[in-house]
């Protein structure tokens, strides 16, 4: 896809986010509409993946170590064709396949079900140990959010992955800089979290999680790291996309009212038109 193809359908994402956390009621916007573009890139670009055959052997592992930012999971996955669009209106509702937090027995596409903070990765760290094992050609990626790297188990997943020279992994952080009760600072500061990730024996790759161009160069220079892991540290907007939402913490985990996704949708739809023109 071109720059401006792969930016229109992040902005589909990002109105199947807002659309299926107004019919739940619930759910965590903030942080799905800040991994909005990474998502798309994801699935529309790096990932080798069939959703015609989601279970394909060799496909590429994706794990969302942030499970609660599941709409935006769902919303691209809706959107590459793994199930209908229509099916974002069910999120959290009793019988619907898209639960709160991923769940890999019910939803197509899904590798990892997930939703502890730091359990993620290191599902995805052991994916990748796997695939060493058994000559797999399979890579691993997996998303956290800033304030996840509070998490002991995040350190320990990544002191494993660098003692196991595990350059089939790709670990993504969504650095928005707000979590649940304020800034990342506030709570308990995980920075810097590049000297961090270093000092652990990563590839440590800054970008621009909202630049596509960037996102491209990076997982690029990502897949071409040996005898390490790699880590894209994305500096993104939380609630990008949507203007009350955006650097906002009260947005992590409420859903719009009525009014709001109408303001909402109508700003997204403002956007798309301006991509369109463009």
């Amino acid at each position: 896809m071109t720059k401006l193809e792969l930016q229109k359908t992040a902005n589909e994402v990002r109105k199947g986010i807002v659309t299926a956390v107004h019919s739940a009621k619930s759910g965590h916007p903030g942080g799905s509409l800040s991994a909005a573009d990474v998502f798309t890139y994801l699935y529309f670009e790096e990932l080798n993946i069939d959703p015609k055959d989601p279970k394909k052997p060799d496909r590429d592992r994706f794990v969302l170590s942030k499970g609660h930012t599941a709409p935006g999971l769902y919303a691209v996955l809706a959107e590459r064709g793994f199930f209908p669009k229509e099916d974002l209106t069910t999120l959290r509702h009793i019988g619907s396949h898209l639960q709160g937090h991923p769940c890999m027995q019910h939803t197509p596409g899904l590798d990892m079900s997930s939703g502890s903070l730091g359990q993620g990765i290191s599902a995805a760290v052991g994916m990748a140990l796997s695939a060493k094992t058994f000559g797999d050609s399979y890579r691993v990626y997996t998303l956290l959010g800033d304030g996840e790297l509070q998490e002991g188990q995040v350190w320990e997943a990544s002191m494993f992955a660098s003692a196991k020279k595990l350059d089939n992994l790709c670990v993504i952080v969504d650095n928005n800089n707000l979590q649940i009760d304020g800034t990342i600072e506030e709570v308990n500061s995980p920075y810097p979290i590049d000297e961090k990730f270093a000092a652990f024996g990563f590839h440590v790759i800054q970008v621009d999680g909202h630049d596509f161009d960037q996102l491209k160069a990076a997982f690029d220079e990502a897949r071409g790291v040996k005898g390490k892991p790699a880590v894209i540290v994305m500096k993104t907007v939380k609630g990008k996309g949507v203007s009350f939402m955006e650097n906002n913490a009260s947005w992590h985990g409420t859903a719009p009212n009525d009014e709001q996704f109408a303001v909402a949708m109508a700003e997204l739809e403002k956007a798309g038109e301006a991509l369109c023109q463009m």
